[in-house]
């Protein structure tokens, strides 16, 4: 019997997201050691096959530029895994309150995650490599305009993780991504979390699954240059942001505020590199292909500015980068206020900081509340107030907004899931990265007694260990019998050295991710309090 594609789509999201389960009951087991070289196997695949999966993504879905997804997914691995690699996901992973107080990570589970044309290698990258981190599986539906460069993707990585030791199957893609399919992902009794990464519906779905969900959505990015900037550098960053991948990352700049008295400088300064100022007539022509209504037209995203003006119906010269509107409202009656996602930017002009800020305000609350703002200035006092005052989660200075939102050209934590806090409809404000999947279980010994008694009150043996570089098995056990045996006054021969030689060296699974159990603990603990 033939099934129609919507019920082929349910079942496969059935069926891998059992299988995923499956591999990460196994996987959850692992310690520390174990996790990273996976992890860190799947950075460098991924990383080394960014030139092939870029052109594969350009190929299918039509978006951005090669050399810039090139970047993308090298940022997607290798920056990623580099900013995570020393987090500790297994086991203990911090020691509080002499001893009082101790954290321990667990996984989530099976982490369903939503991926973007837009971004559709870099992304599906990005989010298996924090999630395995964190000894979690993951199930990723693909955009439908993407599907084979996602599966690539995954597959590439998925294969390095299984060579470096993952058990099979902990990394699965839909290769029938339809609405009810991703519908019965997100809420199959397997999946432990949602991450979502897309549009606002696709966000609000996520949200309204009945399951724990990352939500994370559209970003009308302002970038405003204040009088005191160096205007030039400000105008080339604006420019490589917007035009970076042809704008298709969410927080890629929509919008020039520029104070007036530096306005004809600017001006001048964005043509000299490409940017082409329509006159009216063009701009109405550009009002109705890019927007209908306050919704963007998805034929234009990802696109060139010299195709977007033909598609206009008006020609500009092969060099030109960026299509500059002038504007002077902001809403539904002017459609190049909103997000556009290709190289496109309403220029504003206003008179201060003060009227600039207000400007930026409107720009975010017409559709990217809480998620990016850039600004250009040299008046740090300015600088501040923005940072204060404007409601947006991440107010990057002095640098492309595009790349330095997600962590490129920052300090912030890489990431392509950037959280526009409750403001934007998200419960996160961060970037999203390794540390949000992990579930931190804690030990907590009593600090205000109300009965006496002769009882354990606090583990002090984690505090002479350095949690950084872990509890490995081995090595723990080696600290604990050396204290042991010289709290016995016996440094050559004790008889609780059995006990770290009862442990094996293949443990996977134990209070402190691997090398002791539960049991062994408590005996050395008692001992210890004689």
């Amino acid at each position: 019997m033939n099934l129609d594609k919507d019920l082929q789509s349910i079942q496969e999201a059935r069926a891998l997201t059992a299988a995923a389960k499956e591999a990460q009951l196994e996987f959850k087991h692992y310690n520390q050691e174990q996790v990273d070289k996976i992890v860190k196997a799947m950075a460098e695949a991924g990383f080394n096959e960014a030139e092939r999966l870029a052109k594969m993504a350009y190929e299918e879905t039509g978006f951005g530029k090669i050399q810039d997804k090139i970047i993308k997914n090298q940022f997607g691995t290798k920056d990623v895994w580099e900013s995570i690699k020393d987090l500790k996901t297994v086991g203990v992973i911090e020691v509080k309150k002499e001893g009082k107080i101790i954290k321990i990570a667990e996984p989530m589970g099976v982490v369903a995650a939503l991926v973007p044309s837009t971004n559709p290698t870099s992304t599906a990258m990005y989010k298996a490599i924090i999630s395995l981190k964190c000894r979690n599986g993951i199930v990723v539906s693909p955009h439908p305009k993407a599907v084979k460069c996602t599966s690539e993707a995954l597959r590439v990585i998925s294969e390095a993780a299984e060579k470096a030791g993952a058990p099979k199957g902990l990394i699965q893609c839909l290769t029938n991504p339809t609405f009810e399919g991703t519908d019965a992902l997100m809420k199959n009794k397997n999946i432990a979390v949602i991450l979502a990464t897309g549009g606002m519906p696709m966000v609000h779905a996520a949200y309204s699954a009945g399951k724990p969900a990352y939500g994370v959505g559209a970003g009308n990015v302002p970038a405003f240059i204040e009088r005191t900037a160096n205007y030039q550098k400000a105008v080339a960053d604006i420019i490589y942001g917007t035009t970076f991948d042809n704008g298709t990352l969410c927080s890629s700049e929509q919008a020039m505020i520029v104070d007036r008295p530096i306005r004809k400088k600017v001006i001048e300064e964005a043509k000299r590199l490409g940017c082409y100022f329509v006159n009216s007539e063009e701009k109405k022509k550009l009002e109705t292909k890019v927007a209908k209504g306050a919704k963007l037209n998805a034929d234009i995203v990802g696109k060139s500015a010299v195709w977007i003006a033909n598609y206009a119906g008006f020609s500009v010269p092969n060099n030109t980068t960026v299509l500059v509107a002038e504007c002077d409202r902001v809403g539904k009656e002017e459609p190049l206020s909103i997000e556009k996602l290709s190289p496109m930017l309403a220029f504003y002009t206003v008179d201060g900081w003060l009227e600039g800020c207000h400007r930026c305000i409107e720009l975010l609350e017409f559709g990217g509340i809480g998620h990016t703002l850039a600004i250009h200035s040299n008046d740090k006092e300015i600088i501040m107030k923005f940072a204060l005052e404007k409601p947006a989660f991440r107010i990057v200075v002095n640098t492309p907004s595009s790349v330095g939102a997600v962590g490129y050209t920052t300090g912030l934590m890489p990431s392509m899931t950037l959280g526009p806090g409750t403001w934007g409809g998200s419960i996160i404000s961060e970037n999203v990265t390794a540390m949000h999947l992990m579930n931190v279980k804690t030990l907590a010994f009593e600090t205000r007694p109300v009965n006496s008694g002769n009882c354990v009150t606090s583990f002090d043996l984690p505090n002479t260990i350095n949690v950084k570089s872990g509890y490995e098995e081995g090595s723990f056990t080696k600290q604990i019998e050396e204290r042991l045996r010289a709290r016995a006054g016996n440094p050559v021969t004790d008889p609780l050295s059995a006990v770290s030689k009862k442990v094996s060296s293949t443990t996977q699974s134990s209070l402190y991710g691997g090398g002791i159990n539960e049991a062994e603990i408590e005996k050395i603990i008692k001992e210890f309090n004689k």
